[in-house]
């Protein structure tokens, strides 16, 4: 059973990784469960230090995961559409067989969204689509790194416990 909860927490850890810039994949949520999954084996001791510090960044850094898209959006002068198109731009760049597709698609998205909430104004809907997609970078390289120190967690967690677990 705590190889399957490894294996399973492995898997957690790993989709956190990729879900922190594929919105379509949980993100950082899913490595602290990896985390969670580690610690309910039998073999590795309860560290409530690191399960609850792991999870208050986790919860800090998911709400600022929509505030930090949304601020860039609006310090640049945009709309809640830009916003919208910025994820549905993402989610279109992710599966269309276009190089660079994932920050191209957010930036013609938000672009898109802000045209239709403005259509007269370009120059403001560029500007604003700029500004939602650096807030979108910044969110994913901060959910990118957490995720990488999380799954840095996870592994150093297996190797101390490696001689019980295998």
């Amino acid at each position: 059973m705590d190889l399957l909860l490894v294996l399973l927490g492995f898997i957690c850890v790993i989709v956190g990784v990729f879900g922190s810039f594929l919105p379509v994949l949980p993100g950082l949520s899913s490595s602290w469960v990896g985390i969670l999954l580690l610690y309910l084996t039998k073999a590795v001791e309860n560290n409530y230090w690191v399960l609850g510090i792991t999870f208050v960044l986790m919860v800090i850094i998911t709400i600022l995961d929509y505030i930090i898209p949304s601020k860039g959006t609006k310090k640049f002068g945009g709309s809640s559409y830009g916003v919208w198109g910025t994820n549905i731009g993402l989610v279109v760049g992710i599966f269309a067989p276009i190089p660079f597709g994932i920050i191209i698609g957010p930036f013609l998205g938000a672009l898109i969204g802000e045209l239709i909430y403005d259509s007269q104004n370009h120059k403001r809907a560029i500007k604003a689509a700029t500004g939602s997609l650096l807030g979108f970078i910044a969110s994913s390289f901060v959910n990118f790194l957490f995720a990488v120190v999380y799954l840095g967690i996870f592994l150093s967690i297996v190797w101390e416990y490696r001689n019980i677990l295998f």
